[in-house]
């Protein structure tokens, strides 16, 4: 190439022409092919040499004014089946109105007849704390193995490994995106084909560049022991009284190795006959620092329910303490009944998610669970895990938040299961219940990989279509 710069543009290339290239185009695309759902709605391809990211080239997708453009760049890659490998790309966009939906990645495992394959793992309906082997064991007892679930649920379809999509991730001062992720290969795929996509984006632009797709080590796992305590804090009196009275639950989820423990809502009102503002407090304050002294001393997180005073204003407040003693952070309910509005608590306005040495942590309080909006956004916002103190709800809507939002969620309720109403317990990513602390002064707890994923019938890899194709 004489030039520093090669602007190609790959108009003449279609679907039906997969394998054509020009001179010296096959060299500066590196394999990668243009291709478009229909010739109607193609947009153009081009390609930058070195003004890609860190100097390399740049494959670019170019759309007119017109409405519904859709056209991508394509490679086959070579993959071993049962093997991990990392998928990496770097995207940026130019007038182009919601990148996470119209600039993104596919990816399709085939065998080498360019045929979909199987997928290898069992959806387990079983507790997320046993080893693989009981889990399996404990699905096929019950008949919930992933072929004999869909093959229950949806009779005639065959479990095929449908596509992924790279998740979004940071991106750099230069503008690029990170798109990414890792992937066991379904055993029988011999193939990964890769589509970088721009899609219904009128006058918009991307740059794809730094693209890769490498065999990596088996991933240790993300591991979690989530716990939560089912307590009625009755006799304490007072605001402090009531903080003492769980030290010894935190301490029995310590024994068991707890990261995390849940507990319940507004816990220095709760049977002390005091008003929420008799109850106020400044956060940090007397009850952060009793129950950061446990957290400290135990080595895990604690999730308190407390009614927090700022100046004028008192909150129905989840705060967080950390491993070191300190308050890691804080959620303000942001959805209130109409008895705490007549007590005069003001709602708060934000869905922080904290980092934690285990993962992404969000918070939600009680009637914020009676609305799909609270979870969603903390689910937008990276929570893997969800805590939420709880006085009481409909558990069917505890399921269902932590279904639609593939989330592991925390409850600490006062309700008794005899109420047949809300539970204390852990919920995984299906809904389903995986531990629950049924007798009062119990502790729930299971062990989860925020690495697993969970793939549906026809759908894949829910997680990952969320973030994607969510309105």
């Amino acid at each position: 190439m004489k030039a520093t710069l090669v602007c190609v543009f790959l108009c003449g290339l279609s679907c039906d022409r997969p394998n054509v290239l020009f001179a010296n185009e096959a060299e500066l695309t590196n394999g990668w092919q243009t291709a478009s759902v229909r010739a109607e709605v193609r947009p153009a391809f081009s390609v930058e040499e070195r003004k890609g990211r860190e100097g390399k080239s740049a494959l670019l997708i170019q759309h007119d004014a017109r409405e519904g453009l859709d056209g991508f760049w394509t490679k086959t890659f070579p993959v071993q089946g049962g093997k991990f490998y990392r998928f990496q790309a770097f995207r940026k966009t130019d007038r182009v109105a919601s990148p996470r939906q119209s600039a993104m990645v596919r990816v399709l495992w085939q065998d080498d007849a360019g045929r979909k394959v199987l997928r290898d793992e069992a959806t387990s309906r079983s507790s997320s704390n046993q080893n693989p082997a009981e889990r399996g064991a404990a699905a096929d007892q019950q008949g919930l193995s992933f072929t004999k679930y869909v093959t229950d649920v949806l009779p005639g379809f065959t479990p095929t490994a449908e596509a992924e999509y790279p998740m979004d991730k940071a991106s750099d001062t230069q503008g690029w995106t990170e798109v990414s992720d890792n992937y066991r290969v379904p055993s029988k795929a011999t193939r990964a084909v890769v589509e970088l996509h721009l899609q219904w984006a009128p006058n918009g632009r991307v740059a794809w560049s730094d693209i890769s797709l490498a065999e990596i080590p088996p991933p240790a796992g993300r591991k979690a022991r989530l716990a939560s305590v089912h307590f009625r804090p009755t006799g304490g009196k007072t605001p402090q009284g009531n903080c003492r009275l769980f030290a010894p639950l935190i301490e029995q989820a310590a024994k068991e190795r707890a990261d995390l423990v849940v507990l319940p809502e507004t816990l220095t009102y709760f049977g002390t006959g005091l008003s929420f503002a008799d109850c106020a407090e400044s956060i940090p304050g007397p009850s952060t620092e009793y129950f950061g002294q446990l957290a400290k001393k135990h080595n895990l997180y604690i999730v308190a329910g407390l009614v927090e005073r700022d100046k004028h204003l008192i909150h129905n407040t989840a705060v967080l303490l950390g491993p070191d003693g300190k308050v890691a952070g804080k959620y303000r309910k942001v959805c209130l009944p109409r008895d705490e509005v007549a007590a005069g608590i003001s709602p708060g306005r934000d869905y922080p998610v904290f980092d934690t040495r285990f993962g992404k942590l969000g918070l939600m309080i009680c009637y914020d669970g009676f609305f799909p909006e609270v979870a969603r956004e903390l689910a937008k916002r990276g929570a893997e895990v969800i805590a939420w103190p709880v006085w009481g709800c409909n558990p069917i809507l505890a399921s269902a938040r932590a279904c639609e939002n593939h989330v592991y969620l925390v409850s600490s309720t006062y309700e008794d299961v005899s109420r047949k109403w809300m539970i204390t317990a852990v919920f995984d990513h299906e809904g389903n219940t995986i531990a629950q602390a049924k007798e009062w002064g119990t502790v729930a707890i299971a062990e989860v990989d925020l690495d697993q994923r969970l793939h549906w019938p026809s759908l894949g890899d829910f997680k990952a279509d969320l973030a994607r194709h969510r309105p």
